[in-house]
C-alpha cells in the first residue's frame, strides 16, 4: 500500500492542477468576455434553475432582461450603492475597513452576523461562483474580484451587477424587477421605487418588493436618506458611474 501511495498522490495533484487550470481559463475568459458583452445568465441563475428542477418545480424560470446603464434610472445605481457599498467608487474591490468592522461586530453578536461584501464581490459571486457561505468560495471571490477590478471600469461592474442581482423568486436584474413590480421599464423608476428594490437585496426571497414588510419600508426610508447624503445624482456624475 505504501508503494502505491506515492503514484496515487501524484495523480491526485495532477488532477487538481488540471481542474484549477481549467477553472482559471473559464473564469478569466468570462471576465474578459463580459467586460464588453451582455451577460445572458449568471452562475447563481443556473444554480437556482437547476435547484428548482431537482425539487420538481418545473414552473420556475430564472428570468433576466439585459439593459445598458443608459436604460436604467440613475436612482437605481445610487440606491444600491447607498444600500450595499457606499465606498464603491473608492476601493479596489475589497473594503478592508468594512471587513474589520464586520469581524468585530460578529465576534460580539454571534446571532446577528454582518457581511462586508462589496458590490464588486457580489457581482463576481453572482456571475461566476455559487451561493452559500464557505471560505473556499470567499477565497476565489476575493481573487477574481481583484482581477475584475483591474480589467473592468466601475461603471461596467455596476452595470453587470444591476443586470444579474436577484430581486425576487426567479427575478434577476433591474429591468425584470421593474417590469414585474412596477409595470414599467427600469429607466422610469423613481427614487422611492429604486430604494424599495435596493431594500430587498440582502435577502430577495425573504424580503418582497411587491409586499414590503415594515422592516423593508424602514430600510427603504433609510436608503433614501443615504442617497440624499451621498449627494444624489451628482454623486454618480462625479464618479462617472452613470
Amino acid at each position: 500500500m505504501r508503494g502505491l501511495r506515492g503514484p496515487l498522490m501524484a495523480k491526485i495533484k495532477k488532477l487538481l492542477l488540471r481542474v484549477v487550470l481549467a477553472l482559471g481559463i473559464f473564469w478569466g475568459g468570462g471576465i474578459l468576455l463580459f467586460s464588453f458583452m451582455p451577460v445572458p445568465f449568471s452562475a447563481v441563475m443556473v444554480e437556482r434553475q437547476v435547484g428548482a428542477w431537482l425539487t420538481g418545480d418545473f414552473g420556475y424560470v430564472a428570468h433576466s432582461d439585459w439593459v445598458g446603464m443608459d436604460e436604467i434610472s440613475p436612482w437605481v445605481a445610487l440606491a444600491v450603492i447607498a444600500a450595499e457599498d457606499q465606498r464603491f467608487p473608492d476601493h479596489w474591490g475589497l473594503d478592508f475597513g468594512a471587513i474589520e468592522k464586520a469581524l468585530s461586530h460578529n465576534e460580539q453578536h454571534e446571532n446577528r452576523i454582518r457581511g462586508a461584501s462589496t458590490i464588486s464581490q457580489q457581482t463576481i459571486k453572482n456571475l461566476l461562483l455559487w451561493d452559500g457561505k464557505s471560505w473556499v468560495r470567499k477565497g476565489f471571490e476575493a481573487g477574481l474580484t481583484l482581477v475584475t477590478e483591474a480589467v473592468w471600469t466601475k461603471r461596467r461592474i455596476l452595470t453587470v451587477y444591476l443586470n444579474i442581482a436577484e430581486f425576487g423568486d426567479g427575478i434577476f436584474g433591474v429591468e425584470a424587477a421593474s417590469q414585474r413590480y412596477f409595470h414599467k421599464p427600469a429607466s422610469k423608476l423613481t427614487m422611492a421605487e429604486a430604494a424599495l428594490l435596493a431594500a430587498v437585496l440582502p435577502n430577495p426571497v425573504r424580503f418582497r418588493a411587491d409586499a414590503p414588510s415594515g422592516y423593508v419600508r424602514s430600510r427603504q426610508a433609510w436608503i433614501m436618506r443615504q442617497m440624499r447624503q451621498l449627494g444624489g445624482e451628482d454623486f454618480l456624475a462625479r464618479n462617472k458611474l452613470h
